[in-house]
């Protein structure tokens, strides 16, 4: 049973998200204030009262429309703080799409690991646990925090979706590159369990330097397959379209896109459009509102990524076993 009462806070960012999850969960949103002030700086403070309170703090951290990805970030730590300082006994930051998670390693000299100077900043502010959504690499989002992490996977939201859109015919499921292939096979093998028949399995060769990406090399049999495509996001879409064009090369049927943060960078949606890619499921963890091309439009499908971390704030505050919903 819970020990402390779950408040329940979404940033003005992530307003339309924290209301999807408040009524999964069954708990009002508490009340807020947030303020921009002249000169660009802003502050945040909770209305309803956190003293003793295991509270939960709602803000995706991604870029755009209207703030950068650093607004977000400065809005969120400060709100924690505030938090801490009014008496919270516990404050959780559920960031469904966590900023600088792709920068957990060193690829050239002298390079920053944002990573861990991200878990820095959480931890400084007194941050308990951080909640994210199929983080870049989990291992590294693990080993960077020293507070309680949780790396969640999409899993279990695309499954729901695949059970009912796909419900025969031959399937396969591709890594786009090697460093997914974990990503790839945990979707592989529930969905082989929830659906009682095999699924095929393929990997698409991809190597990145100083922003270039090359590789031609395809494993896999997914002939006459469905072939879906698992990757965490989409930025500009090309190693998407490049694992795609792999797939039909194979001899793939059809081929979807399975990916949790659609971010939609310049030149996606020309990407995307391309007769390579059938559709393109993604999460709501980012609004896809770069996405502008009629033809990349009409393939997109969006999953509410709501119920799952409401669930998530649900067992945590009454401490119970998160296995099933995390990434590993």
């Amino acid at each position: 049973m819970a020990t402390h009462p779950l408040r329940l806070f979404a940033l003005d960012a992530s307003a339309a998200l924290g209301r999807a999850i408040a009524e999964a969960l069954g708990a009002p949103l508490a009340n807020h204030e947030e303020r921009d002030f002249e000169d660009g700086e802003h502050k945040a403070r909770p209305l309803d009262a956190v003293d003793g309170a295991d509270v939960y703090v709602v803000q995706s951290l991604h870029g755009g429309p209207a703030e950068s990805v650093n607004d977000k970030l400065c809005s969120l730590l400060f709100f924690i703080g505030a938090l801490k300082d009014a008496g919270a006994a516990r404050v959780t930051a559920v960031t469904p799409y966590l900023c600088y998670a792709r920068k957990d390693r060193r690829t050239k000299p002298h390079d920053p690991v944002t990573t861990r100077y991200i878990a820095a900043l959480f931890e400084a502010v007194g941050t308990d646990c951080v909640v994210t959504l199929e983080v870049h690499n989990p291992a590294a989002f693990e080993n960077a925090f020293r507070c309680r992490t949780v790396a969640l996977t999409g899993t279990p939201l695309f499954v729901d979706y695949l059970k009912n859109a796909l419900a025969a015919g031959p399937l396969s499921v591709i890594s786009p590159d090697a460093g997914g292939m974990k990503r790839a096979e945990m979707l592989r093998e529930t969905l082989e369990a929830a659906l009682g028949r095999p699924v095929g399995k393929g990997l698409a060769e991809k190597h990145r330097s100083a922003g270039v990406v090359s590789g031609d090399l395809f494993v896999g049999d997914v002939a006459g397959t469905t072939a879906l495509i698992v990757d965490d996001l989409i930025s500009t879409g090309g190693t998407l379209l490049r694992a795609a064009r792999s797939a039909r090369a194979a001899g793939a049927k059809r081929v979807l896109a399975l990916v949790s943060h659609g971010l939609f960078m310049k030149g996606a949606a020309d990407v995307l459009a391309d007769a390579a890619i059938d559709q393109i499921i993604v999460t709501d963890t980012a609004a896809p509102f770069r996405l502008d091309h009629p033809d990349a439009n009409k393939k997109l499908v969006v999953l509410p990524s709501a119920p799952l971390l409401a669930e998530t704030i649900r067992r945590l505050n009454e401490a119970r076993d998160l296995t099933d919903l995390m990434a590993f």
